[in-house]
């Protein structure tokens, strides 16, 4: 992976790094069991055409797990991954074609345990040197690619809480789609913001229920 420096913005997010923690992260989920699966998402940042941007795919409503979500491109990891990098880039190169060489990897995050699939998830943070547009290259897994504006992720205009059928109720975010971007990427989403600082004050008490579709 290249190396050529990170931008000035994105500097916030490499001082996280070591300091951030799981419960920060996941207050409300207890450390992985023995028997989770490890898995891997790439949380990609670019400067894009509207400015910094992160990369959120919509899963494919077939999937066994999440489907129909938004989410970080991920997976499981293969035997002859590497490690937790080398999960995420490969996902991501399969599921919407990311150039792995194109990556500077800032970091990890903390491993978090996802209770529906049972998946140690680690958050593997990278800055896109050339961002171009990119389309799903497996339709069973993405429909949808979306290069996320920051600036419209942290405007309270796109924020409020979901309620999920069985009571959970968690952060959510309007990205243009046909569902809001909520469950266990809002969350990191929301949170690695605030430890950052630029998350921006909204209306907290704005609670909706979830959208037919949306899990």
């Amino acid at each position: 992976m290249i190396g050529t420096g990170l931008p000035d913005w994105l500097l916030p997010v490499k001082e996280s790094l070591g300091t951030v923690t799981a419960k920060r992260l996941a207050p409300n989920s207890p450390q992985p069991p023995a028997d989770a699966r490890p898995a891997a998402v790439l949380i990609l940042f670019a400067n894009g055409q509207s400015g910094p941007e992160i990369l959120l795919t919509r899963r494919g409503t077939t999937m066994r797990h999440h489907a129909g979500q938004i989410s970080f491109p991920g997976g499981g990891s293969d035997p002859t991954d590497p490690d937790a990098v080398g999960t995420a880039l490969r996902e991501a190169q399969e599921e919407v074609g990311l150039d792995p060489t194109t990556v500077e990897v800032i970091g990890v995050l903390p491993t978090l345990w996802l209770p529906p699939s049972n998946f140690a998830v680690t958050p593997v943070l990278g800055y896109w040197h050339t961002p171009e547009p990119l389309v799903s290259t497996n339709e069973h897994e993405v429909v949808e690619v979306l290069h996320q504006p920051i600036r419209e992720l942290v405007d309270p205009a796109n924020r409020y809480s979901v309620t999920h059928p069985s009571g959970w109720v968690g952060p959510a975010f309007e990205v243009g789609a046909t569902v809001p971007l909520w469950g266990f990427t809002a969350g990191i989403v929301a949170r690695l913001f605030e430890v950052v600082g630029w998350d921006e004050p909204w209306n907290t008490g704005d609670h909706r229920p979830l959208p037919d579709g949306a899990w």
